[in-house]
Order: structure tokens, then sequence, then C-alpha cells
């Protein structure tokens, strides 16, 4: 019952929280609840899912709880489309184990982004900060060399600056460089045995470097992640999109509300491609929304906080915020 309920009842707190309508009550070994009969059934089904998730090994969180109920009450409220997965397929799919922790999407929209990669030769990742685009995509792609699906792994993003100016940073073309890539470097050390990152890619087995350094080549047998996507030109969009090679797939992340200055008020080749490419075989647009926001819960609700604010307050001339 410990894990069921949690530490000091701190699950069980969290449920009766989200259902002020039913009153829950353990005795022993047995759980019960009375009141609203549609809150009634939902924490049926809550601990259910909580159940099946235990009984693989895998504990259950109060942000696991959480995302749970936040699903069972999207499906019994009509807002799915009819294939729901279960909270329970969700939170024990495996994408990659490493180094004593295991890397699973925590949300409904974050599992139909990792089967769309699966299933699609190019996916694009658009949703706010912290919903694991990123994350995720390179997950993926260290799954899938591991697994002999690719022989390398290729990551990128443009070179633009969010407010600071590379000229100023001291050092030489890779010094300047590295900070736009070291978030991605970041991620790979929680999934490879960091002692091997070198080695892998002094040998060309895995990659970072900027999106300039792709004009003329062809990516075959590769898994490349294209991340910040949104600070794309058209053109460099268009130029990256075609280096696809044989046996490769291509998974683009990006923000399209965090456009950040392109030259001459460009537009942003993320926000074009969406009508260019939407409903082309084996190309598939996941959506992500501050719902999947896997950072501190505050992230979720400063990106809603901001996007109310925009709409409230448009950019004159029609321009995009940053």
């Amino acid at each position: 019952m410990v894990t069921v309920l949690g530490s000091g009842d701190a699950l069980l707190r969290v449920i009766e929280k989200a259902f002020p309508k039913a009153d829950i009550h353990v005795r022993g070994n047995q759980v019960s609840a009375v009141g609203d009969a549609v809150e009634v059934a939902l924490i049926q089904r809550l601990f259910d899912e909580m159940m099946l998730v235990l009984r693989t090994g895998q504990p259950m969180t109060e942000d696991a709880v959480e995302r749970s109920i936040a699903m069972l009450k999207a499906s019994g409220n009509g807002k799915g489309n009819g294939s729901e997965e279960t909270p329970a397929e969700v939170l024990t799919q495996n994408i990659l184990s490493s180094r004593g922790r295991t890397i699973r999407p925590k949300t409904l929209n974050q599992k139909r982004y990792v089967d769309a990669i699966d299933k699609n030769t190019i996916v694009f990742g658009i949703g706010p900060a912290g919903t694991g685009k990123t994350y995720l995509a390179m997950a993926k792609a260290v799954q899938a060399l591991q697994s002999k699906q690719v022989s390398r792994i290729i990551l990128t993003r443009p070179a633009v600056e969010a407010g600071e100016r590379l000229g100023f940073l001291p050092g030489t073309l890779f010094d300047k460089i590295d900070p736009y890539l070291r978030p991605l470097y970041d991620a790979l050390h929680d999934m490879i045995d960091p002692d091997s990152i070198p080695r892998l890619m002094a040998a060309g087995t895995i990659e970072v470097a900027p999106l300039a350094y792709m004009r003329g080549r062809t990516l075959n047998e590769a898994f490349v992640v294209l991340d910040e996507a949104q600070n794309t030109t058209p053109e460099q969009m268009k130029m990256f999109l075609t280096r696809l090679g044989f046996d490769s797939k291509i998974v683009i992340t990006g923000d399209i509300t965090q456009v950040d200055l392109l030259p001459g008020g460009t537009k942003s080749g993320l926000r074009q491609v969406q009508s260019i490419l939407e409903g082309v075989p084996d190309i598939h647009f996941s959506r992500l929304t501050s719902e999947d926001v896997v950072r501190h819960k505050l992230v979720g609700r400063i990106v809603d906080a901001y996007e109310k604010y925009d709409e409230a307050h448009p950019a004159p001339n029609g321009h995009q915020r940053k």
C-alpha cells in the first residue's frame, strides 16, 4: 500500500486534490471511493493504471500520478481521438536505458511523438520549451545507433544568437560555436558513457555541428536531429531537408513562438515548412503544448502566461514577438 499511496500518503493527497467531489477511504488493503459517479469511475481507472505501472517494477511519483489523472480526464472529456493510449502504456514505454536510468515519454503527446519517429522518415517536433522534443529525439537517435539501424548520429543547430553576439565571444571558431551546441552535448552525456563520446566523435559516429556545415552533403545511414529549427531561414530549411540520404531519419525540433532575430526580418523556415509539407506521406508533424512540459511545474504555467500575454498584446505591424 505504501507504493500505491506514496510515502506519507503523498500520492493519495494528489488524488484527493484532483477529485474534490469524491471521498476516498483506505482501510487495510482496500481503497474505496464514494461521491460523484464520474469522478469515482475515474478514480477506479486511475488505481487500475497505477497498479499496472507498479507491477512492472517502476515506482509511481506524484508527477506520474498527476500526468495519469490529466490523461484520464482528457479521455473522459472526449478530448481524445478515439484511439487513446492508457496512462500505463505511456508511462511504461522504455526508449533508452543508460547509466542506471531509463528515458521514457511522460505524456500522451510525447508517446505519440516517439511513435511517429518510429513510423516516419521525417518528423517535426513543434512545441514550447521543456516539452522534451529535443531530448526524446536524441534518445531515439542513440537507440537507433545502438540497435544498428543507423551508422551515425548527426546533431545540428542554426548559429543564430538569442540576444548575444558570437563575434564577441573569445577563442577559435570551434570555441565560439560551442555555446550553441552545449545543450546537445549535455543531453548526450545523459545517454552515453561520457568517456566514449570523444572516441565516437573522433570516429565520425557522432557529429555535432552548426547547420551551415550540412550544405553540399548527402546524409546516408544517419539519424539527423535539427534543433532550434525556428531560427532557420526558408532557404536553410529547404537545404537541410534535401540532405536526406538512404536509410536515414530526420527529426526537426523547434518552438515557433520563440523565433530569435533572423537577418533582415526573414521569415522562419519552420513556420513556412508547415504549410508546404503538411500532409506529405512519410512526413509527420507532432505538436506538443504546455501540458507536455516536463520541467518544473512552473515552466508550463510560465509558457501559458506568455501565450496569454502575446494574445492580449499583439506585436505592432503584425511582426511576431521574440
